[in-house]
C-alpha cells in the first residue's frame, strides 16, 4: 500500500509539474499581441483549450495535496474527514469535469484539424506556439487521463449529479461564448464564423451531447478497469 501511494503521488507530481509548464509556456508564447486573438476581449480564458489546461492543472494540483496529507503519521478523526471530503471532490473533479472535457478538447480538436485546420488552428499559429506545445494541449491531455484512469481507482458519482455539473459547466462556457460575440463582435473560434445561426445551434447542442457522452464513456472504462471499487478504499 506504501508502495502504491508513493507511484500514486510520482505520478501526480509529474503530471502537475508538466501542466504548470505548458501553461506558463503558453503564457509566455502568446503574450506580447503576438497572438491577436489573446489580445482580444476575453483573452486565454475564451479558449476552451486554456480553460481545460487550468482544470487538468487544479485537478492533478488537488491530487497531489491529497496524496500528501496520506503521508501523514496516524492523522486525526478531522484529519481523516478532511482527507475524506478531499477524496470525494477529487473523484467529482475527475469523472465530471476533468476526463470529459479534456476528451472533448482532444477529439474535437483533431476532428476538426483533419477536416480543415482554418477552422480551429489556422497555420500562423505553427510560428508562435511550438510543437510540443501544441501537443501538450490537444494530444498528451487524454494520455494522461487515460493513465490516471487506469492506475488511480475514483469512485464515479451519481450519473445523475455528474453530468448535471458538466452540463452547467458547458452552458456557462456557451453563455461565455456568445457574451463575447455580444460584447466584442468575434467569434472565439473560425468555425463558428462559417456556420449559420441555425448550424451553429445544431452544430453546439452536438458538441454538448458528445461531452455528455464521454462522461459515460469514462465512467464505463472506470468500471471496466476497476469494477465496483471506490477511492474511499484509498484512504485503508
Amino acid at each position: 500500500m506504501a508502495l502504491e501511494r508513493v507511484a500514486g503521488l510520482g505520478l501526480h507530481l509529474a503530471a502537475l509539474l508538466w501542466y504548470l509548464a505548458a501553461v506558463h509556456q503558453n503564457l509566455q508564447v502568446t503574450s506580447g499581441g503576438r497572438h491577436l486573438g489573446v489580445s482580444s476581449y476575453g483573452g486565454h480564458w475564451k479558449y476552451l483549450t486554456f480553460i481545460n489546461m487550468v482544470l487538468q492543472t487544479s485537478f492533478f494540483g488537488m491530487c497531489v495535496l491529497t496524496d500528501l496529507l496520506r503521508f501523514l503519521p496516524q492523522p486525526g478523526k478531522r484529519m481523516q474527514h478532511i482527507i475524506c471530503r478531499m477524496t470525494v471532490l477529487q473523484d467529482w473533479f475527475f469523472s465530471a469535469l476533468a476526463f470529459p472535457v479534456g476528451f472533448f478538447v482532444v477529439m474535437s480538436f483533431w476532428l476538426i484539424y483533419a477536416y480543415d485546420r482554418e477552422l480551429v488552428y489556422p497555420k500562423f499559429l505553427d510560428q508562435i506556439i511550438p510543437r510540443w506545445l501544441n501537443h501538450a494541449m490537444h494530444t498528451l491531455v487524454l494520455l494522461l487521463l487515460m493513465v490516471e484512469l487506469v492506475t488511480v481507482p475514483h469512485h464515479c458519482p451519481n450519473r445523475k449529479g455528474g453530468i448535471a455539473v458538466l452540463v452547467m459547466f458547458c452552458s456557462c462556457y456557451l453563455l461565455w461564448v456568445l457574451w463575447i460575440y455580444h460584447i466584442a463582435a468575434i467569434w472565439v473560434y473560425p468555425i463558428l464564423e462559417v456556420l449559420s445561426p441555425f448550424s451553429m445551434g445544431v452544430f453546439l447542442t452536438i458538441a454538448v451531447l458528445i461531452t455528455v457522452s464521454l462522461y459515460i464513456v469514462g465512467e464505463k472504462l472506470h468500471h471496466w478497469r476497476w469494477g465496483s471499487v471506490g477511492s474511499m478504499n484509498k484512504l485503508d
